[in-house]
């Protein structure tokens, strides 16, 4: 009789035994279809349930794992939504209480005389010991018991309808059954170098360690992983980047000469080196990869400026592309300030253009008429044509796709490209999104600027803050007022902006000139409103976020910010920015209204605490994580499986180094050693850039 072949990874998880096409969809929300899909998804984190804390051992302040029987339950009294639902555990050492806020569902859950595995934050409330908020698990004997006792005990992101026991008893399942049959991936000498487990083993222990070492080894290899699928793919884009033909542009420097000598300042010794690197790039006969950083207010604009006069006077055209119109109006001012003088016309190119006259720039660009433009992505759209587009500049790049980068670069015949943000990264972060790109800092502000002084208020300080700001303005400064505009609300948030700014013109600064600013208006209005600010004709500017980046009123002294704690930090970072450019003292109020969040509290603690957007880059980081700080899962790139950017950083630099080995003796992955992961690599950038060229 003909044996029939184990099932492969590839099987969908509906077919195995004891799922069906329920458990299937359940499985599916997660995004597991396949037995690879399953063995990839790797536990949340490892309960060590060889060793429970005992209920009288529990300490306030610390996370702990711990199990009880319930010997009484408290649902919250009729009427008291907002009351915890508490239950009463006992061991053998004694009692505790659990509590769960919105915890309504669990009196249709749990009973008297179940035992509980619990984990979660233990507090002192009323001088009883509480476990806030705890994952648990409800202990039931049965024949897979060792499973979820007395051993490292695996814990993972569950969804409605599949309790965790049911989940981890199908994912042993899984590992026992396919952890043999996974191919390895790594080269021998990678792994022998690296002194990596194997990647089945590394799976098996991922799931069900025997040991902290085992699960430390095979993360440790996950990661890896992850990590150098991404990096030789980025190493691939650079080789083919520095392997193509480009733009060798070496003008005279005419006009650049021309505005720097027009400058009423000269450029910072980082400026200097900065540009110095660029145009060596630029000189070059393969295209520039070049990603820009600078904090707020260190002068990357001018840096950009003085690339886009060398394109232009090497005879071909530039485009400046920013992540939302209001950035773009803001930068087109700018390069109309610096370049037109030189006769540079620059135009602007957004969606919000009345069709006839988009279509009279479009008409231009194509004609090579216009030699600068500056746009929102409304530049990569399909029918926008250069006739020698030679440089494009990306602004704020991490709110835009790697595949928007290609596509705009897509419009020349390989231009030069200058990506610039002023949101600093973290050096593991840039590495990870712009491992292709080389990297220039500008780490160094304009003599002058002072650190800006920041503190945080309540409500109750509002008077004594308008007669700070009135003590300021009759110094001869001027101040900012902004509010929050969320995308839910902004109706709303449009309105309260505009009856503040109301309530202040009339009844708290009657006599001084208010004015208004927020995104509804036109180019033309705010343009306006921003010159009359600028000449100081107006005292105190009340806005939207819209000035969050590149407004430069050296006479600003105040920003006020109302509602801090609806800001996230980099906006922050970026409001605080406009102030302090001229050579007086400058602050930043972080006005926060009601009980703050703790995750609020720690952005405005550290705003306070800290100038440097290094620091406040890695604050943000560490609270909303690589995924949310950079929107990556828009970005282009690979998802991580295993990986953590703040946890693993060293292991990125590992996999980075191998990748560059592996790309430089072999470009395109052809040889023998590399055929896997050169499958590996493609399955993993499926869609994403032109990777799959490679295959």
């Amino acid at each position: 009789m003909k044996q029939t072949p184990a099932p492969g990874l590839g099987t969908p998880l509906q077919y195995l035994k004891g799922v069906g096409p329920r458990r299937a969809e359940q499985l599916s929300r997660k995004g597991l279809a396949t037995v690879e899909d399953a063995l990839f998804f790797v536990p949340l984190r490892h309960e060590d349930r060889t060793r429970l804390t005992p209920l009288r051992a529990l300490q306030p302040g610390q996370a702990a794992t711990c199990s009880g029987t319930i010997v009484g339950l408290s649902p919250p009294p009729p009427g008291r939504s907002r009351a915890p639902f508490s239950v009463l555990l006992r061991d053998a050492s004694g009692y505790a209480t659990a509590s769960w806020f919105g915890g309504g569902y669990l009196a249709r859950v749990l009973e008297r005389g179940q035992r509980l595995v619990l984990h979660g934050k233990i507090a002192r409330y009323k001088g009883a010991i509480v476990i806030q908020q705890p994952d648990y698990e409800i202990v039931e004997t049965g024949e897979d018991d060792r499973l979820h006792t007395g051993r490292l005990v695996p814990v993972y992101s569950t969804t409605e309808g599949l309790p965790q026991r049911a989940l981890r008893s199908l994912m042993w399942r899984i590992v026992d059954a396919f952890t043999r049959d996974v191919p390895e991936v790594l080269p021998d000498a990678v792994r022998a170098r690296r002194r990596l487990v194997g990647l089945g083993p590394a799976l098996r222990d991922a799931h069900f360690p025997e040991t902290d070492a085992a699960l430390g080894a095979a993360r440790h290899r996950l990661a890896f992983d992850d990590f150098l699928l991404l990096q030789l793919g980025l190493a691939i884009l650079r080789s083919r980047a520095t392997r193509a033909r480009g733009i060798a542009m070496n003008p005279r420097g005419e006009l650049v000469r021309r505005l720097r000598a027009s400058l009423p300042y000269t450029l910072t010794g980082a400026q200097e080196r900065v540009w110095e690197e660029i145009r060596r790039d630029m000189a070059a006969p393969s295209p520039m990869h070049r990603l820009l950083q600078g904090d707020v207010g260190s002068g990357k604009t001018i840096v950009a400026a003085l690339a886009v006069l060398t394109a232009v006077e090497a005879g071909y055209q530039a485009a400046v592309m920013a992540p939302t119109e209001i950035l773009a109006e803001q930068h087109c001012m700018t390069f109309r300030q610096l370049l037109e003088p030189l006769g540079v016309p620059v135009t602007l190119l957004t969606s919000s253009l009345a069709s006839r006259e988009r279509a009279a720039r479009r008409a231009a660009l194509a004609a090579g008429e216009v030699p600068c433009v500056v746009g929102t992505h409304a530049l990569v759209q399909e029918g926008v044509e250069f006739r020698r587009l030679g440089l494009a500049v990306v602004d704020e790049q991490h709110r835009f796709g790697v595949a928007q980068r290609a596509r705009l670069k897509g419009k020349g015949d390989n231009p030069h490209l200058l990506v610039m943000t002023a949101t600093p990264i973290p050096r593991t972060l840039a590495l990870t999104l712009y491992g292709d790109l080389d990297v220039s800092v500008i780490d160094e502000l304009p003599p002058g600027r002072r650190p800006i002084v920041t503190v945080a208020r309540t409500e109750a300080k509002r008077r004594e803050i308008y007669t700070f700001l009135r003590g300021e303005i009759a110094a001869g400064r001027q101040a900012y007022v902004v509010y929050p505009l969320v995308e839910e609300s902004e109706a709303l948030d449009l309105k309260a902006a505009t009856d503040m700014a109301k309530h202040l013109a009339e009844d708290v600064f009657p006599d001084l000139t208010v004015g208004l600013l927020h995104g509804r208006l036109g180019f033309d209005e705010k343009d306006a409103i921003m010159r009359r600010f600028k000449a100081g004709e107006i005292h105190i500017l009340a806005s939207t976020t819209v000035i969050e980046v590149g407004i430069d009123v050296p006479n600003a002294s105040v920003m006020l910010v109302e509602h801090a704690e609806r800001f996230g930090l980099s906006q922050l970072h970026q409001l605080r920015g406009r102030v302090g450019r001229g050579p007086w003292k400058s602050y930043c109020v972080l006005l926060a209204g009601g009980r703050l969040t703790e995750e609020a509290r720690r952005r405005i603690d550290a705003m306070t605490a800290a100038n440097d957007g290094f620091r406040i880059a890695e604050v943000d980081l560490e609270l909303r994580g690589p995924g949310e700080f950079f929107g990556t899962r828009q970005s282009g790139l690979p998802e991580f499986r295993t990986a953590d950017l703040l946890r693993d950083a060293r292991i990125l630099e590992e996999a980075r180094v191998e990748a560059q080995a592996i790309v430089a003796a072999d470009p395109e992955l052809r040889g023998p050693a590399h055929r896997a992961l050169r499958a590996g690599l493609l399955a993993r950038w499926r869609g994403k850039l032109a990777l799959a060229s490679a295959g």
